[in-house]
């Protein structure tokens, strides 16, 4: 499979997320803020409208994953739209038993409710995912552990170890804030607050973390067509003899069998794009590493650029892309790489101008979590300036949802 054409590239904003915001805005003025001192059946106009756009939401987000997974998958809209599809989701669901409570009772709710269902919207989800996360954490440390047992005690292996006790500190204490809010008569407004945001501060990462996973899953779906020139091998580090190491290894072997089913079905041979500097406890160049291993399969001398300079994956790109238009301007490529680094490669592959798919190796189960975590933490780090504006507007949102419904 190959992308039709470029999408989001470069992380740009989609205003079709500034409409979603607006949109939301908009509604909430019309309905919430009206049925705050209204009638009961205020209430249940407002949740059964609120039920309907946030259904018409879900399928908007869906829809746009689905046109981006076509045209551009390596987009970091897609993580938003695959995350939050989930979140409205349930915003949907929610208003849909308050309309039909209402419905059946009209006289048991006060108008307020629908500022309080809003309002407890995130916190409500966090509590209602909380084995996803709880699986997680657990995941998260037993990898680290035998990371710990094979490789020392790295602060990377430490890190997550940590991550995963503060992921469920995190579960906790917002559950006891909120029994706090429960039971407080005093300064209610407060507790509230610091519920809701720290509720809030969670509910936006989980729900990248989850559209991150459901991207990772989406795009190593994905298959070049056999009709590429270069394949481009990532490099990842190499043994203190010079040799791959076994992940890196794999990158180069799923290459080669590539290669192989390529030239079975269509006859055309590629050429191989192997990229990887040398680091300072290296010694020889990550390229120079595999070009001898893939001498030593049987590729020839003059099938193999080496590209030796790159330090990261957007170097790898941005050289590999060099190398390749020097040779053949309107080139056809792949890349590959491991199997939880495919979407944010395919990400850097798309800022250096290549239109390649991406494809990738396996590695054992307890490397997994750890460099996902890794690699989710690099895709918002590289978006800082998105990550603000929308936790911000969480944070925003539901404060004031605060204010509303208990000032």
């Amino acid at each position: 499979m190959r992308p039709a054409g470029a999408g989001d590239r470069n992380g740009k904003r989609d205003p079709r997320l500034l409409l979603l915001a607006g949109s939301t805005a908009a509604l909430f003025a019309a309905l919430v803020l009206p049925a705050r001192n209204g009638s009961a059946d205020r209430l249940l106009w407002a949740n059964g409208a609120l039920t309907v756009y946030f259904v018409l939401s879900v399928l908007c987000l869906l829809f746009a994953f689905r046109r981006q997974r076509r045209t551009d998958p390596y987009s970091y809209s897609t993580i938003f739209y695959a995350g939050f599809a989930l979140f409205v989701f349930s915003l949907a669901v929610t208003h849909g038993f308050a309309f039909a409570r209402c419905l059946a009772d009209p006289g048991r709710y006060d108008a307020r409710q629908v500022l309080f269902t809003l309002l407890h919207s995130a916190k409500n989800y966090m509590f209602v995912t909380s084995p996803l996360l709880f699986g997680f954490s657990a995941a998260l440390f037993i990898a680290n552990l035998r990371l710990i047992r094979r490789e020392g005690r790295r602060f990377v292996n430490i890190l997550g170890i940590l991550l995963a006790f503060l992921l469920v500190f995190g579960e906790i204490a917002i559950g006891l804030l909120d029994l706090w809010t429960s039971v407080s008569e005093r300064l209610m407004i407060v507790p509230v607050i610091i519920v809701n945001l720290f509720a809030a501060m969670y509910l936006y990462f989980e729900c990248m973390m989850i559209g991150t996973c459901i991207v990772d899953l989406v795009v190593l779906r994905l298959v070049p067509d056999p009709d590429r020139d270069w394949l481009i091998v990532l490099g990842c580090g190499i043994r203190r003899d010079g040799t791959p190491t076994p992940l890196l290894k794999g990158r180069l072997d799923l290459a080669l069998a590539f290669a192989r089913r390529q030239e079975e079905t269509t006859g055309k041979l590629p050429g191989f794009v192997v990229s990887g500097g040398q680091g300072p406890d290296e010694i020889r160049s990550e390229a120079d590493a595999m070009a001898d291993y893939l001498l030593s399969r049987g590729v020839p001398a003059e099938r193999i650029l080496r590209e030796d300079r790159s330090g990261d994956t957007a170097e790898n790109m941005r050289y590999s892309a060099a190398l390749i238009r020097a040779r053949q301007p309107e080139a056809k490529t792949a890349f590959f790489t491991t199997n939880y680094h495919v979407f944010r490669a395919g990400i850097k592959a798309r800022q250096a101008g290549l239109d390649a798919v991406g494809m990738g190796a396996g590695t054992k189960w307890y490397f997994w979590p750890n460099a996902a975590v890794r690699e989710f933490i690099g895709l918002l780090t590289e978006h800082r300036g998105t990550q603000l504006l929308i936790l911000a507007g969480l944070i925003a949102a539901y404060t004031a949802l605060t204010v509303l419904a208990l000032g």
